[in-house]
């Protein structure tokens, strides 16, 4: 059984079946559509330039191929570890023999009477797309990389955007200082009004207040502040959650129970590290891993990622791979950060973690890649692939 039928459990599905699995296969979803992909929600569903016709990750046919037992708009509500039931928002009880849990995230919300948008369905982006349009003042609150990519469709629409963020730096926390200065000087040159150092109290009718007290006003409002993993259903399960079901380096929660994609937390072992990622990629490859694992124990393989992410914002492609949160050192090893076309490599302890690039093409970032995946030192990374660093 699959709880989750988005990108992660959708891989898992089709992996059982892959692999070999011709028994019963029950995938939950709680959303009424089938599968979609969420990244082109931000842009392309946002900006108009594509309808949803063109997100389902697979056809009916190729789902109907699968032989799922699909319950679609119904979510699960409880589960039952030593009875291997899960229960469903319909009152109905499924049994399994083994359980992927891909339950995802929902997106934080700040408290007020106002309406704000969120972005994170289908739904929500078209419920935004319908309201923006030349001249509409649209604010975003949290300048991370989802609101980022929307206040530049917000800007290619014509709306006046504001975009407000607590920390000095926009994502400087996962990219590091000098980066997010980069990219942050993106929307100020497009037109944004990027306030940084603000919190926000609460959605009002007309706006936002600020903690200060200060309203600032907004036609439309979008909260873009993180996410929440939907581990709630677990709560009375004996699974351990914490910033997510945790689980361990084979992506398992407990004896025939794994966690995929957003809601899991688990322990990879390249990066000797505890982490939750929410990007699509990651979704795909640990639903794969995690059906495999399930149906041979035996067998089992460690999942341990080099973690991919990418973002368009404007003219930009922002592209990275690696763990680099936390980082020690960050250091340019190609191009020029003034010119948005540079290639920046992350150090923690004594290892390359993470390379981050703006405005180059693909193939600059496979060698990092592969260093990163064989746990290369940080001294022998930059000295053989970046010799003009100048770092030793």
């Amino acid at each position: 059984m699959v709880v989750g039928a988005s990108a992660a459990g959708l891989a898992a599905a089709e992996a059982l079946r892959r692999e070999g699995y011709d028994g019963e296969l029950t995938l939950v979803g709680d959303e009424p559509d089938a599968p979609y992909d969420r990244p082109p929600l931000s842009k392309q569903i946002l900006s108009g330039e594509w309808e949803p016709h063109r997100l389902p990750l697979r056809s009916p046919a190729d789902l109907d191929a699968l032989g799922l037992d699909l319950r679609l708009g119904i979510g699960a509500t409880g589960l039952d570890l030593a009875a291997r039931t899960v229960l469903l928002g319909d009152g109905s009880r499924v049994p399994y023999d083994g359980l992927v849990v891909a339950t995802g995230v929902r997106p934080r919300r700040l408290p007020g009477t106002g309406h704000a948008h969120v972005l994170r369905t289908l739904d929500d982006a078209l419920a935004l797309r319908d309201r923006l349009g030349p001249g509409r003042r649209l604010v975003i609150v949290g300048a991370g990389f989802l609101g980022a990519e929307a206040a530049a469709v917000a800007r290619g629409l014509g709306c006046e955007v504001t975009l407000l963020e607590p920390a000095p730096v926009p994502l400087a926390h996962a990219v590091g200082e000098e980066v997010g200065r980069v990219l942050s000087g993106a929307h100020r040159e497009h037109g944004v009004t990027l306030r940084t150092g603000v919190t926000v109290g609460e959605v009002t009718d007309g706006g936002v207040r600020l903690a200060d007290g200060e309203l600032v006003g907004a036609d439309e409002v979008l909260v873009a502040i993180g996410s929440v993993p939907n581990t709630e259903w677990l709560a009375d399960s004996g699974l351990t959650v914490d910033n997510g079901l945790v689980c361990d380096e084979y992506s398992a929660a407990a004896p025939g129970v794994y966690g995929a994609g957003d809601v899991a937390h688990w322990h990879n072992p390249l990066f000797g590290a505890r982490m939750r990622i929410e990007h699509r990629t990651n979704a795909a490859e640990q639903g794969m891993a995690a059906a495999r694992n399930l149906l041979r124990p035996e067998a089992r393989k460690p999942f341990a990622p080099v973690p991919y992410f990418w973002s368009d914002q404007y003219d930009m492609k922002v592209q990275a791979f690696g763990y680099l949160r936390g980082h020690d050192e960050v250091t340019v090893v190609e191009g020029d950060l003034d010119e948005r076309r540079f290639m920046v490599a992350y150090r923690t302890g004594d290892r390359l973690s993470g390379v981050l690039v703006v405005g180059l093409p693909p193939r600059a970032i496979r060698p990092w890649r592969a260093a990163i995946a064989a746990r290369t030192p940080w001294a022998e990374a930059v000295r053989t692939l970046a010799p003009a660093a100048g770092v030793v």
